[in-house]
């Protein structure tokens, strides 16, 4: 019997490190046709066979593997409908339950098939590091294909939505929780106190003035990628008649951290991050 061919849309970072993961047990393909250099390389070194453009993606895929900013997710399945797939997709993407559930119906109403996803943790290079979040009914089948692997696979249910908001339930945590630092940061530094805060922070809460700059600092990196995942997070409370402000703030914080770094050329330490916040602040009070 021939071994499933696996196709992973897109081979960033993340992607290219799920493809990895199952590159000794399945052909793993991905399109490298308009990508850069970098990410070419990154996955042909992981293991993954390039067939040049979606088309032949789609064409050879047995199962594919979404992986693609959170704005992305419903065009990135609809053009797969388009171009043909009748196959797996598994949405690997921080999207909202509501969102998981219309793309589902989408393609189960095309004749492919859709099991929810959700990724939580860094790229999967070291086992118990990185969690593969499955719900639908094929999820059992994807998580099979995973087990034993540096992704760590866990099938909530067999209904679409149920990882992603359980993705969601968690980065609005982990995620929003640091954009809550960096505006809480700012604030201070705006007032004037923030050394004072920080020397608060150190006498009871040492862990947290430790923490805030590193956890600042790592969200510069992908803070542009943030925000719509924060958007997502903000509509899974607004459908269940939460309030969604939280969320809607924390885009705003990683909009202005991500506008920071890029201004910097790239990269920025947490105190700039901080002061460009406080700064973005002062100039919208000052309109």
């Amino acid at each position: 019997m021939s071994r499933p061919v696996v196709g992973i849309l897109h081979p960033g970072t993340m992607g290219s490190s799920m493809g990895a993961a199952l590159a000794d047990r399945v052909d793993v393909i991905c399109a490298c046709a308009g990508r850069s250099p970098e990410t070419c390389e990154r996955a042909k070194a992981d293991g993954l066979r390039d067939v040049g453009d979606v088309d032949a993606l789609v064409a050879e895929a047995d199962i594919i593997i979404s992986v693609c900013p959170p704005h992305a997710a419903a065009s990135v399945a609809a053009d797969l409908l388009g171009r043909g797939f009748q196959g797996l997709l598994v949405d690997a993407n921080a999207i909202s339950p509501a969102n998981a559930r219309l793309i589902a119906k989408r393609l189960e109403g095309k004749g492919a098939s859709y099991v929810d996803g959700g990724v939580i943790g860094p790229p999967a290079r070291q086992p118990g590091t990185t969690t593969l979040l499955l719900s639908g009914k094929d999820a059992p089948r994807v998580a099979e294909l995973f087990e034993g692997t540096a992704l760590e696979p866990r099938v909530i249910d067999d209904q679409a939505g149920s990882a992603s908001a359980l993705k969601m339930a968690f980065s609005a945590w982990t995620k929003g929780s640091t954009a809550l630092l960096a505006a809480i940061r700012a604030l201070a530094e705006a007032e004037g106190v923030g050394d004072a805060l920080q020397a608060q922070w150190q006498t009871l809460l040492p862990d947290l003035a430790e923490g805030s700059d590193r956890r600042i600092a790592a969200s510069g990196v992908k803070a542009w990628r943030y925000i719509g995942e924060m958007k997502e997070i903000a509509r899974t409370f607004s459908d269940r008649d939460l309030p969604e402000g939280f969320h809607i703030a924390a885009a705003e914080v990683f909009q202005a951290i991500a506008d920071s770094v890029e201004a910097s050329g790239g990269s920025a330490d947490s105190d700039t991050l901080v002061a460009a916040l406080a700064e973005k602040g002062t100039a919208r009070r000052d309109r």
